[in-house]
């Protein structure tokens, strides 16, 4: 090994890195729900108006992977769950209380 080298991060490592501002949110569905639609579209425009720039959200459709629902404990649709910034939040629903939803965003 030479000397003047710095080993390497393993790759997992750094394809995992995420900023700490990021928000993490997956929004558990059953695709063609027309709650479930009305749901994602209101998670899309609250998280422009008060996240734009700092945002992922993942879409599980539950009715091609039902046991992926079993980790986050998902029993009814649609429901989002914020993985990050900890701790995990979940709401149910279409989320089209923009109160209601902020609330349950917020980190306590």
């Amino acid at each position: 090994m030479n000397p003047k080298r710095k080993p390497r991060r393993p790759a997992a490592k750094r394809r995992t890195r995420v900023r700490p501002d990021v928000w993490r949110l997956r929004l558990y569905v059953a695709d063609g729900s027309p709650k479930s639609h009305l749901a994602l579209l209101n998670l899309q425009r609250l998280c422009e108006q008060h996240l734009a720039g700092r945002y992922k959200i993942e879409i599980v459709d539950l009715r091609n992977n039902p046991a992926l629902a079993r980790n986050d404990e998902i029993v009814a649709v649609p429901t989002l769950v914020r993985r990050l910034p900890s701790p995990i939040r979940k709401i149910v629903g279409d989320l089209s209380s923009d109160e209601r939803t902020l609330v349950g965003l917020q980190p306590k």
